[in-house]
């Protein structure tokens, strides 16, 4: 496969299906991840890491599913008539 813009495409979008698919309760959870364990910093202090990294997953999750769903079906589409 050669290093095209649509195979870059093609990556970014199954990275962020793997983001969008994480399960808080199976998978998350048991890493550390839940949002029960994230510290909650005090008034002024920058979230650290591990907090925005969980924002974003959140995020993702709630936000990118509709155009998800429709970029997936693009993306079969252009698979099946071009290859």
């Amino acid at each position: 496969m050669a290093f095209t813009l649509y195979s870059l495409l093609q990556a970014a979008l199954l990275i962020v299906n793997a983001v969008a698919v994480l399960h808080e309760e199976r998978f998350l959870r048991h890493v550390g991840w839940g949002s029960d364990q994230q510290g909650i910093g005090g008034f002024g202090e920058e979230p650290g890491i591990k907090a925005q990294l969980m924002n974003l997953i959140r995020s993702v999750q709630t936000f990118m599913r509709v155009p998800l769903i429709a970029v997936n079906s693009v993306t079969i589409v252009l698979l099946l008539l071009f290859g």
